[in-house]
């Protein structure tokens, strides 16, 4: 227990101090809680056997007062709790987005968004409760049994004795009822599982909308429902004899014991006084069972803690296993691209590139062509930095990409997606987040420059319109002209198009022509694209064929050859010729 929480109180060190404060006030509220039982005896024993009622309201009073002041003390502590716990879920969920944004993409590539999430914020939420309730309830579980086998032993030892006994059955019996360890394990797999599968069907609710499926369909999902609800009732059912017993025990304890009195007790000598005792034995059994069922609780939601932060550990981990190590070089001798005996794979038995060895010049325009799976989008992503490699070296100006800061490749590299992303805000600051340095006819410029006047002339608010819910929504083509307009105005030395034009609508693709034009000046550009006619100009194609360049030259060098690019060619344009053709008319 100690260990579990050195490492919550790790992530929330400025507030450590809270949790003293919590300790003091928790245990100060169970010595007054008890002390308050003590008079509650005082009481009895006045009314039962000594018959002084006015004593009797004199004590009642006191107990009133301790019990009350006991009461604020908790509230203080369970305050003071809450304070610190609430900080430690904000530091913990920090902890996992500083992960994410440095995190690799190989991470992106083999977790789903959905247990991601899950991970990061479920888990973050799961310390609460052993923080926030379990520091006050636990120090007083620990103190007020003590405290309250004590006062047993001051009352009579029988009944001390009897609260001893017990106390050592219930240990015992709640040893069954909490679980083993491994169990808990499955079982929070289980609901792990459950969790992202879920978010994962709900984020595809428009499919399921359109499709009219149900949850059937998602196999994973039907599964996890399944797996989680096995895991669910066998957990349930391992603790249902030994809890039953354990009520039985303190729910029972005067029916246990009358008959054993009146067996062994000579009632003749003292009826009152073992009346009296037979009461508080009552009394502080539920004392003890209320305390013995926060004990019970303990374990869960420790371990349920401490696999949270081992999960979000491992998680953040898992983001930085892959990411790529930057050195602290700024600037680049030139935008040359070299790649030497380059070795790639997302996962290590299924390689990618083996031993890829080629090099393009700056300031000229590339084509990488080849069909899907053959490793065009892993090269333009490697040497944007997105992976670390499984072996040899990529540079850029004769220096591996690994000695430039990262600063430095995020300032000259621009990486235009296929499904660019454009932020709820103003079209005027999407396109301004490209150099926050540029001024405001800067910005205009490269939206000229990108052909997004003809996008912002049909709104009322011109460049400031609204993107997103409170706005307009734009088409694929408007999307990607803006994103160039953006890797215009960044004015980086590399570009890099990663099927830019694939979602874009014929009438929008004359106008991403010209914008793809007036970005690649004086760039070094690397296109990737399934539209052949927009690769004929580049001063070079690489032909890829499983991880390898198979050809490489210009349009009309390799369309004079039998070239697996002239065969690309030939498919693509007898492609675009294929009609529907109605026969009644020929």
């Amino acid at each position: 227990m100690i260990s579990v929480y050195k490492k919550l109180i790790s992530y929330a060190r400025e507030k450590r101090h809270y949790i003293f404060i919590t300790i003091v006030f928790s245990v100060a509220a169970a010595f007054l809680q008890v002390v308050a039982f003590y008079y509650i005896y005082k009481l009895l024993e006045n009314v039962i056997i000594f018959n002084h009622m006015e004593n009797a309201k004199r004590y009642a009073l006191t107990i009133a007062g301790f019990l009350a002041s006991g009461g604020i003390l908790y509230f203080i502590s369970l305050t003071v709790s809450h304070l610190f716990a609430f900080r430690l879920e904000t530091n913990l969920r920090k902890f996992g987005i500083d992960g994410l944004t440095n995190a690799s993409f190989k991470f992106f590539d083999v977790n789903s968004s959905g247990v991601t999430r899950k991970l990061l914020d479920d888990n973050a939420s799961q310390t609460h409760m052993a923080v926030a309730h379990l520091i006050p309830d636990n120090t007083g579980a620990m103190i007020t049994p003590v405290l309250v086998l004590i006062l047993g032993f001051f009352i009579s030892t029988r009944v001390g004795l009897v609260l001893v006994v017990l106390t050592l059955i219930s240990f015992i019996i709640m040893k069954f009822m909490m679980g083993e360890q491994e169990f808990m394990k499955t079982y929070q797999a289980s609901l792990e599982k459950l969790s992202s599968e879920t978010v994962e069907y709900i984020r595809a609710m428009q499919v399921v909308k359109i499709f009219g499926v149900d949850v059937r369909s998602f196999r994973s999902l039907n599964n996890a429902i399944k797996e989680y609800a096995k895991q669910a009732l066998g957990y349930s059912m391992s603790c249902k004899k030994p809890y039953v017993i354990f009520q039985e025990l303190f729910f029972g304890i005067i029916a246990i014991l009358i008959p054993l009195v009146l067996l062994f007790i000579n009632l003749d000598g003292d009826s009152k006084g073992i009346t009296l005792e037979l009461i508080m034995v009552f009394f502080l059994s539920g004392v003890l069972f209320t305390y013995m069922m926060k004990v019970m609780y303990l374990s869960m939601y420790l371990f349920q803690a401490q696999d949270a932060v081992i999960k979000l550990e491992n998680l953040y981990d898992e983001m930085q296993k892959d990411a790529l190590q930057f050195g602290e070089l700024t600037e680049f001798k030139n935008y040359d691209i070299e790649f030497d005996n380059v070795s790639f794979g997302y996962s290590l038995d299924n390689l990618v590139l083996n031993k890829l060895s080629f090099k393009l010049q700056e300031n000229k325009s590339y084509a990488l062509v080849g069909s899907s799976g053959s490793g065009k989008s892993t090269i333009a992503k490697l040497i944007s930095g997105f992976y670390k490699i499984n072996g040899g070296a990529i540079k850029i100006g004769g220096e591996n990409i690994t000695s430039y800061s990262k600063e430095a490749l995020i300032d000259k590299i621009s990486f235009v997606f296929q499904d660019s992303k454009l932020f709820k805000t103003t079209i005027y600051e999407n396109v301004a987040l490209g150099n926050k340095k540029a001024s405001r006819e800067e910005v205009l410029e490269a939206m000229h420059l990108a052909g997004v006047d003809s996008i912002v002339s049909k709104f009322k608010n011109k460049e400031n319109t609204l993107i997103g819910s409170k706005g307009i929504y734009l088409s694929g083509g408007e999307k990607q002209r803006i994103a160039i307009a953006r890797a215009i105005l960044k004015d980086a030395e590399i570009v890099i198009f990663d099927e830019a034009s694939a979602s874009v609508d014929p009438d929008n693709e004359h106008e991403l022509q010209k914008a793809f034009a007036n970005l690649m000046k004086e760039k070094t550009v690397i296109m990737i694209a399934h539209r052949l006619t927009t690769i004929r100009k580049v001063d070079e194609i690489l032909v890829l064929e499983n991880g390898n360049i198979i050809e490489r030259g210009s349009d009309e060098e390799l369309m004079k050859q039998d070239s697996s690019y002239r065969c690309f060619q030939d498919a693509y344009k007898m492609a675009n010729d294929w009609r529907v053709v109605d026969e009644s008319v020929l």
